[in-house]
């Protein structure tokens, strides 16, 4: 009986002849890349088709790293690797492990080369990397003066910033001259010491930008003392100038956007510091105001015109009170001194003689209150209220009981003192 197999017996053999066949093993094989995608994984799978045929082709993402640029349906590469059977599907398939466009394999090992030499010389070093100014006031192009890449930079910065300045040196950017009219531009624009340099164009074939893969142009970007933008070509192409930049863009708008500040995002964060300090300085102010208040009245009471007022005000009710004392004590004393008048003038001589009293004194001018003090024929003056009198002791009567009879005066009254009479006086 004819033996019989299974689907997986005959797999397997299939697969085992693709192993022992060396050929198999690593080739390179050229076409047209058709149904690419990109897997979250890490890993591309695509078909590599001629006029005559297709093959599917598996690159792992394990093998990516030596892949320099991004496929695209229609692309024209050369794969190497090796053709195996997938067991599962019982198809065979092209495992890549480095793909190159085709034509420029030559090209994409003088680039890895010049990476190297460059990478092991430290011209890619972030330690040189100089920062990019975050106002630049002027920007220096480096690049073609007409196509999109200019276009596309001066519409930008215009939109984002109008008040830069934008100094364009036309330089080649593709043939055999463009790498030294490069190299010129760099240098030109170093010397009008513009803020920041932006060195591209827009994107191409390899072998289009390969102006600036060359050394010389990566050693002027690295010794540039302006901060250099590089902005080659497309997001997925790369050159030796993006590593010797200070800071690589993926497109020209992109440099446009890094290079300058956008002036209108500056206005809105100044406009909102101004009203967060407006509202600072509002809330300080009425704290401060609420603390100065009570300050305010202590000052005001504390004041030296607040304590001026209040002692003269005082001391103008120490005025009233001293001038009404003074008042109250002058009507007393002349109430007392009109007292003291009248009592003195009841006490007065003078007061006495005008009642009809007389005054009596000797003739040396003493007072004669005694009669012991006269004696007969003694010369007294007797003082009245307009004048003195002169007259002589004619006798002498002392103070008794009654007084004699004939005495002017008091008798008859009842009250008449009683005089005695010294010896050998008459009555």
């Amino acid at each position: 009986m004819q033996n019989v197999y299974t689907v997986g017996q005959v797999n397997s053999y299939i697969k085992n002849m693709f192993a022992q066949d060396f050929l198999l093993q690593e080739l390179s094989v050229k076409g047209e890349v058709s149904n690419c995608k990109y897997h979250s994984s890490g890993h591309i799978y695509f078909t590599l088709k001629d006029e005559k045929g297709t093959i599917s082709c598996v690159m792992f993402a394990g093998n990516r790293s030596g892949l320099a640029f991004r496929m695209a349906e229609g692309m024209q590469v050369v794969v190497r690797g090796s053709i195996d059977v997938y067991l599962r599907d019982g198809k065979y398939q092209m495992y890549a492990q480095s793909i190159t466009p085709d034509g420029a394999g030559a090209l994409y090992e003088r680039f890895e080369r010049l990476k190297q030499e460059l990478l092991e010389r430290g011209m890619f070093a972030p330690e040189y990397k100089k920062p990019i100014p975050r106002f630049a006031r002027t920007v220096g192009v480096v690049t073609a003066p007409t196509g999109a890449a200019i276009r596309d930079i001066i519409n930008i910065i215009s939109r984002r910033n109008p008040y830069v300045q934008i100094i364009l040196y036309p330089a080649l950017v593709q043939g055999e001259s463009a790498a030294s009219s490069i190299v010129k531009g760099i240098a030109a624009l170093e010397r009008r010491k513009v803020d920041v340099i932006i060195v591209g164009r827009g994107g191409g074939s390899i072998e289009d930008l390969w102006a600036f893969n060359e050394e010389i142009v990566a050693q002027a970007v690295f010794d540039c003392n302006v901060p250099v933008i590089s902005a080659v070509g497309h997001e997925t192409d790369t050159t030796i100038t993006d590593f010797a930049a200070d800071l690589r863009a993926p497109t020209p708008s992109a440099a446009a956007e890094l290079a300058v500040y956008d002036v209108r995002q500056l206005l809105g964060q100044l406009e909102g510091a101004r009203a967060s300090l407006y509202r600072q300085i509002q809330g300080r102010a009425r704290l401060w105001e609420a603390k100065l208040k009570p300050l305010e009245a202590r000052l005001k009471m504390n004041s030296p015109m607040g304590r001026i007022r209040e002692k003269r005000t005082g001391l103008l009710g120490l005025e009233e009170r001293l001038v009404g004392a003074m008042k109250s004590h002058l009507t007393g004393n002349r109430h007392r001194l009109a007292i003291y008048i009248e009592k003195l003038r009841g006490l007065s001589p003078l007061e006495k003689l005008n009642q009809g009293y007389s005054y009596v004194s000797d003739g040396e001018g003493k007072t004669v209150a005694d009669i012991g003090r006269v004696s007969i024929g003694d010369s007294l003056w007797i003082f009245v209220k307009n004048g003195k009198l002169q007259a002589s002791v004619t006798g002498k009567y002392p103070m008794q009981e009654a007084l004699p009879k004939g005495v002017p005066g008091l008798a008859g009254t009842g009250q008449e003192p009683a005089w005695e009479m010294e010896a050998g006086e008459q009555p």
